[in-house]
């Protein structure tokens, strides 16, 4: 299941006062936005995104289980960025049913790919391979 996608882009640059939303040296309101916006209109639609200590959450209206997407920079670059898809097992648990996720959050996987590589600013994208993060 592919479900962390790493880029590079100048694009998406940190906003003055992030640091105070998220904690010190993480940024990615922009490239949140951005992909909340282009999820939409690929039929994916969420709510605004959130700032977490790590970076930026972007629910996805999705009834069977909770579905989001993560993003935020990634120190590995200057202008690197991460993002990842939960769930990031193949099922979870609700209601004592357990759901296959898998086709769900390929759609998502698909739609970030899509959106990642029609950006002209992003370069360098790489799918993690299954199990790692």
């Amino acid at each position: 299941m592919r479900t962390h996608v790493e880029f590079r882009s100048d694009a998406f640059s940190a906003e003055a006062g992030e640091e105070e939303a998220v904690n010190p040296g993480r940024w990615g309101a922009a490239v949140a936005r951005f992909l909340r916006q282009e999820l939409s209109i690929r039929g994916l639609p969420g709510r605004e995104p959130v700032a977490e200590d790590w970076g930026y959450c972007i629910p996805i209206d999705n009834q069977a289980f909770n579905l989001w997407v993560g993003c935020g920079n990634y120190e590995e670059y200057l202008d690197g960025f991460l993002c990842f898809i939960e769930p990031r097992t193949p099922y979870v648990r609700r209601s004592f049913r357990k759901i296959d996720v898998r086709t769900k959050v390929e759609e998502v996987a698909v739609a970030l790919d899509e959106i990642l590589r029609g950006h002209p600013g992003v370069r360098d994208l790489v799918w993690w391979p299954e199990g790692q993060g």
